[in-house]
């Protein structure tokens, strides 16, 4: 009986998506699916909360010795990021771009093409991939990260903000 629990056990580790694999992975982090729009809330530990689109391609690739992830990866489709002020370092890398938190709420949405990051409160820095040409975003300022066209802040319309923040139920 025992063995049969174990082999049921594990036929349900491998039947789990990637997804759920990589929250089990993420110690500090508990998730919960949603729907309506579908998507999946990790609360971390250490104030971060990061919603992600029911598709997207999350993993956390580092965390500190708190179990507080400190930087997460996210290859497709939109993130949407609570950080608790001065909770610590934390940065979403992407194909296209790193951006650096420094307590706030922001989005990151991330196609083949580009990156685009949305500020809804407080700052991040975000660059290229590489590091290379930083900006510093505030609230209501977003920026796409395209390769090989500059880095250009602007303040988003209110029709792309919504547009973004409703994939998210908000």
């Amino acid at each position: 009986m025992r063995n049969c629990v174990i082999i049921a056990m594990l036929s349900l580790l491998v039947a789990l998506s990637p997804q759920t694999l990589v929250a089990q992975d993420s110690a500090g982090c508990t998730r919960d699916d949603l729907g309506d729009p579908p998507r999946i809330i990790y609360q971390c530990s250490g104030g971060i909360v990061l919603e992600a689109e029911a598709a997207a391609a999350l993993g956390f690739l580092a965390r500190d010795a708190n179990d507080r992830p400190t930087e997460v990866e996210i290859s497709s489709d939109a993130l949407l990021i609570e950080v608790a002020p001065g909770s610590g370092p934390f940065q979403i890398r992407t194909p296209h771009a790193i951006a650096a938190v420094r307590g706030t709420v922001f989005a990151v949405d991330v196609t083949g093409a580009s990156t685009d990051v949305f500020v809804q409160e407080g700052e991040v820095a975000v660059s290229r991939a590489d590091g290379a040409d930083p900006v510093i975003l505030t609230d209501g300022l977003g920026v796409d990260v395209v390769p090989g066209q500059p880095l250009i802040v602007r303040r988003w319309p209110d029709e792309r903000v919504r547009s973004l923040l409703s994939r998210f139920g908000r």
